[in-house]
């Protein structure tokens, strides 16, 4: 299903080139044989000092680091890559459900992302290709930014009366600048899609989980929408819902499916830290921040009583209190609450009941506006099309994702002929049927 990794923007002559760092040769191995049929070169090393001498020798592009290693171990090792090759995309290789360790890899290391042993094969690949893609487009903005600064140091020099100079060089500007805002707002759809992708693999885990935090941030956003928020607003709330559970990437698989009524003493402390875990795992993202506050409040209840902080009514964050509304209806629903899943209804009423008391009873209001679709029209969600009708060209208007929730494509995503391809081969491969929903202003 995976498109070859673009080449890096410094060196066009050359494939995308890898240095994969760890102390056990398999693993080596596994990765070599993994990412060198797709087209890029693979290059390895046995230890940290290792791989800095092969990053002293050649041109790298990412670097994949083992977190445990005797000697140098992953932390130092990156946090080494991040002062002397700054621009070399970094990810850590884990085995170990360390927080610890992985926020001192984040904080001192500056990674783009993190993955665990074992690994699985589509999601490595889909992280390289994404923070490839992402390095290429910060690239492109660097040189386009540049192209700008020059061409306007130059118009500064023309001379005045040379009208028709200078409106051949604004001609030129607006250009620069159109093509500049492209390139943001591509590099900010990248953005959001790395966090859907990263969200579904925190949810492999647990068979119940998948497909929860898009529900979640889809509900979140139905229900600002209602209560009228700004666009800036509902996005961090929308991103809050697809993060809120990765304070739990650290739990046991028996306590990540143990629903919250079944906890004892000892469990339900380490469930109510959390919140605190997730903050802290976002807050060294600076685009992340305001959802991380987010976050940490999102169990907090309207009376006082819920965790970690005890905050009481609008001392409570307005997107937190959205979120413990769209989390609540919808682990109501697949039993991470109580042992009975609720049927829709029974959540919905379930919400309401506990409106003033857990509920915001502002957003319970406009919580129940979203669900029984009063006072407003959802936007359209585009026209549904069997996988055969499919067009180059067309663009997603929904999420494109399989039966168990995993994200393929994203919204907005236009489709090419290879994409289309794909896509039919992994409907008869996965034996599932997919209705594409498309947006009728990109179609044929």
């Amino acid at each position: 299903m995976m498109e070859p990794l673009p080449r890096p923007e410094a060196d066009s002559e050359r494939p995308a080139r890898i240095l994969c760092v760890d102390d056990e040769p398999n693993i080596l191995t596994a990765l070599r044989r993994l990412f060198r049929p797709l087209g890029y070169e693979v290059l390895i090393a046995e230890s940290g000092e290792a791989g800095l001498k092969v990053l002293e020798s050649a041109e790298v592009d990412i670097v994949v680091s083992d977190m445990r290693m005797p000697g140098m171990d992953g932390t130092q090792f990156l946090e080494c890559v991040r002062i002397r090759w700054p621009d070399t995309v970094r990810l850590l290789l884990t085995g170990y459900a360390d927080i610890r360790s992985i926020l001192g890899a984040i904080n001192r290391g500056e990674i783009y992302r993190y993955i665990t042993k074992p690994w699985d094969d589509n999601d490595i690949v889909l992280v390289v290709r994404h923070a490839l893609e992402r390095k290429a487009l910060e690239a492109e903005k660097r040189r386009l930014e540049a192209l700008t600064y020059e061409q306007n140091e130059e118009l500064k020099a023309l001379n005045a009366n040379l009208e028709s100079k200078v409106a051949a060089r604004t001609a030129e500007l607006r250009k620069v600048h159109d093509e500049l805002l492209v390139s943001n707002e591509r590099l900010k759809a990248n953005y959001l899609t790395s966090i859907k992708v990263f969200s579904s693999m925190i949810e492999m885990r647990g068979a119940n989980l998948a497909g929860h935090s898009r529900r979640v941030a889809d509900l979140s956003r139905r229900i600002t929408t209602r209560m009228g928020l700004d666009s800036f607003e509902s996005q961090n709330i929308f991103i809050a819902g697809l993060l809120h559970s990765i304070g739990k990437i650290g739990f046991s698989d028996d306590l990540l499916s143990l629903p919250l009524s079944l906890m004892n003493g000892e469990q339900l402390g380490q469930y109510r830290k959390y919140p605190i875990r997730g903050e802290q795992l976002l807050m060294p993202l600076e685009d992340l921040r305001e959802a991380a506050r987010i976050v940490r409040s999102h169990q907090e209840r309207f009376d006082g009583e819920g965790f970690p902080d005890g905050l009481a009514g609008f001392d409570i964050p307005l997107g937190a209190r959205v979120l413990a509304i769209a989390s609540d209806y919808d682990n109501l629903q697949i039993g991470a609450l109580a042992q009975r899943r609720l049927r829709p209804d029974e959540a919905f009423n379930a919400i309401v009941g506990n409106r003033g008391k857990r509920y915001d009873p502002l957003v319970v209001s406009a919580f129940q506006d979203a669900i029984q679709g009063r006072n407003i029209v959802d936007p359209p969600q585009g026209e549904p099309l069997r996988v055969s009708a499919l067009q180059p060209g067309m663009a997603l208007a929904r999420d494109l994702v399989t039966r168990d929730g995993s994200l393929l494509l994203s919204a907005e995503h236009v489709l090419s002929e290879r994409l289309i391809r794909q896509i039919a081969d992994f409907e008869k491969s996965s034996n599932e049927s997919f209705t594409v929903y498309v947006l009728t202003e990109h179609k044929k």
